[in-house]
């Protein structure tokens, strides 16, 4: 029988195996090590632990081998993996290969314990209270699972990805519309994630002025400038155990990234006017409704916090692309206003009411059909909202689409001729962000051939300037000697 807090650890240097199992069997672990791929298979063939803790490179292969076999093998051990110092992109191919986690050499003991803990689901120690504007999840996990309602195909999809991702600490970064419901996305995450009753602090980074930045996220001590009359944690300090989402990341100033770059690399943060860092434990998601990618090669966006956050991303569709859940979505919200207003029954729409919605293109997404429904249920005065009651001037509706082009939208039919158009695969891939790097990486590797890798023709070919290929090729891995 397999012992529940019995560990693996996997490094072919002696010494630093000796040092993690010491630290672990001082917590009260059971240790078994091994110093290659090849003995950590024959351990994990003969029984079964509570976490894997691998080095990245091992005498016989990687570390990234045993996450494979483990992830292929249906394994229920947490992966932690070390890779070295500055191996950015070591770490994010861990994470996304279902690692939980990932350690830096050389490895900080008390943050190797802390992220040991996480993974098996020890609570840290309670941190105090955090400041305003920070916002916390209320209710039970299921809250923010209800709210996310729809039964289309991409809703489904969305739902699909958050089981996926919740079970690591890889950094998701969530991609959507204003009002497509992001931040009800990254609870939902925390809320099925490994610390569901650690704090989740939601924080709006376009909201702060730019000279409280460094203070409001990583705090400060008494007399670090005028009117810091007592000490003071920030938002990290605040969800240390648990996550913190940073809501519209994209807005951030350059300053601010490269110090967001560094507090997540080291896992420590340093307040103003302190001498010394403070580990923290944090799990990172964020948001944005902007294209990273397109900033990134607009020089507005650090390329290398930008590949530390985006290891994950969940694309959240606008309302009108799901036009086929407008009537559970209503449903729901009216629910909701109503129960808040003390108002019972709660009203419902009729079929000319939900027929003017679907002929409406909704810009602000979920959050102005909300709104709209707030006003209607104010207008109605009775238990139906009818097509008056919502106020929407026939100007707004169908925006020069015809009701058929709408109908089309919930049929399969609507999607034959864009299959043929692009050459869609007969399958539909079961990783969409590596099918579309495999079929850009393709694209710029043609491009590149035909031009004989003169990248600033290859570029032009494909209307992109010589700084947005060189991009693609840097994130792409992609040389002068590919064919």
């Amino acid at each position: 029988m397999s012992n529940p807090t019995r560990l693996l650890v996997v490094d072919d240097e002696p010494d630093l195996r000796t040092l993690y199992e010491l630290t672990l069997l001082r917590e009260g672990y059971e240790i078994d090590s091994a110093g290659s791929v090849a003995e950590a298979l024959a351990l994990l063939q003969a029984a079964q632990y509570s976490a894997v803790i691998t080095d990245m490179r091992l005498p016989d292969g990687s570390g990234l081998e045993l996450l494979r076999w483990m992830e292929q093998a249906g394994r229920p051990e947490k992966a932690i993996v070390i890779t070295a110092f500055g191996s950015a992109e070591n770490a994010v191919e861990a994470l996304k290969a279902g690692a939980f986690d990932y350690l830096t050499k050389p490895v900080d003991l008390r943050q190797f314990r802390l992220v040991v803990g996480s993974a098996l689901g020890r609570q840290p120690t309670a941190r105090l209270p955090e400041p305003a504007p920070v916002t916390e999840a209320a209710g039970p996990p299921a809250a923010t699972a209800v709210r996310l309602v729809g039964e289309s195909r991409a809703m489904r999809a969305v739902r699909v990805l958050i089981e996926k991702v919740a079970r690591s600490m890889a950094p998701v970064l969530v991609q959507g519309e204003s009002g497509t419901g992001k931040e009800l996305v990254a609870r939902a995450i925390h809320d099925h994630g490994a610390r569901p009753d650690g704090r989740f602090v939601a924080v709006n980074c376009g909201a702060i002025p730019e000279n409280l930045l460094e203070a409001e996220f990583f705090g400060y001590r008494k007399g670090a400038f005028t009117g810091a009359n007592e000490d003071r944690e920030g938002f990290f300090q605040a969800a240390d155990g648990g996550t913190l989402f940073l809501d519209e990341i994209g807005d951030l100033p350059l300053a601010m990234q490269s110090k967001l770059l560094r507090v997540i690399q080291e896992r420590s943060v340093r307040p103003v006017g302190a001498t010394a860092e403070t580990p923290i434990n944090v799990r990172i998601l964020s948001a944005t409704h902007k294209d990273l990618a397109t900033e990134v090669a607009a020089g507005r966006f650090r390329q290398d916090l930008f590949y530390r956050l985006n290891v994950i991303q969940i694309r959240v569709p606008p309302l009108r692309e799901r036009l086929e859940d407008l009537g559970l979505i209503s449903t729901r919200v009216l629910a909701r206003i109503a129960q808040d207003a003390g108002v019972s029954p709660a009203p419902r729409l009729t079929a000319a009411a939900l027929q003017t919605l679907s002929r409406y293109a909704f810009p602000g997404n979920v959050r102005e059909l909300e709104n709209l429904l707030h006003r209607a249920l104010a207008l109605a005065g009775g238990e139906l909202i009818d097509a008056d009651d919502l106020g929407l001037p026939d100007a707004l509706l169908d925006e020069g689409r015809s009701e058929s082009q709408f109908a089309a939208l919930e049929t399969p039919v609507a999607a034959a001729p864009l299959a043929e158009a692009v050459s869609l695969p007969e399958e539909l891939p079961s990783d969409l962000a590596r099918y579309l790097d495999e079929v850009e990486r393709a694209i710029l590797l043609r491009a590149l051939e035909l031009h004989r890798f003169n990248r600033t023709a290859a570029a032009a070919s494909l209307g992109l300037s010589l700084r947005q290929i060189r991009y693609r090729m840097a994130r792409l891995a992609i040389s002068a000697g590919d064919s």
